[in-house]
């Protein structure tokens, strides 16, 4: 593949999908910026391996994605799916997260000693002293939980924790199970007769508001929530 080009591509129900984008204006597009998909695709066509000009079939595309429209199974692929992205682009995106998860934690996160907010210096200080990794496409709060527990090891830091009652309907049920233990620790699990998943997940209390939204957008809305006092 040129260095002017690259690929997204989308993996659906075990099939492969990839469109040949532009780098800057594809990371743009992925990036919620408005630039038009003309200026973004090399061609509309959808391959299943672009590298060997294979094209994938019109059967295929319509179970994956509905529709027989390339332009919008490219919008598709360029929001849900991977993008390669060149060394600056990764290190623009690394940075910016890092900036996200280091703003999380202080505004969730305080020293147990002073009952008051680490300053975010200290914080990003912390985490280049214990080498965490960051990934430029985990969820801020997934990445800051994991970070907070790292932390506690040169940093003190306590959380308010609460706990969530969830119910996840079963035909969502098996792909909210990985992202629910993203958000926190479950406490109790119980799959039900009809299919349905019911947990309590104990999460930090600043975590409730985005994983409500990770939820929603999961079970496209359809799932009960609600924190037990």
């Amino acid at each position: 593949m040129s260095k002017n080009y690259t690929i997204a591509r989308i993996n659906i129900n075990g099939e492969n999908f990839e469109i040949i984008v532009k780098p800057d204006p594809a990371f743009a597009f992925r990036s919620g910026k408005p630039v038009s998909l003309s200026d973004v695709l090399v061609t509309d066509v959808i391959f299943t391996d672009a590298n060997k000009g294979l094209r994938s079939p019109e059967k295929k595309l319509k179970e994956a994605f509905g529709t027989l429209d390339p332009l919008e199974i490219a919008k598709i692929i360029l929001k849900k799916g991977t993008l390669q992205l060149t060394t600056q682009q990764r290190r623009q995106l690394i940075e910016e997260k890092r900036r996200q998860i280091i703003d999380f934690i202080s505004r969730n996160a305080m020293d147990p000693r002073t009952k008051l907010p680490h300053p975010p210096t200290r914080i990003e200080q912390a985490l280049e002293q214990v080498h965490f990794p960051i990934d430029p496409f985990k969820s801020v709060e997934e990445q800051a939980n994991e970070a907070i527990k790292v932390l506690r090891a040169v940093l003190p830091l306590s959380v308010e924790k609460i706990s969530v009652a969830v119910r996840i309907p079963p035909e969502h049920a098996g792909k909210a199970y990985g992202a629910l233990k993203s958000f926190g620790t479950i406490k109790n699990e119980v799959w039900l007769s009809d299919g349905s998943l019911s947990i309590i997940l104990e999460m930090p209390a600043g975590f409730y508001g985005p994983f409500l939204e990770k939820m929603g957008e999961i079970t496209h809305g359809n799932l009960e929530a609600k924190i037990l006092k």
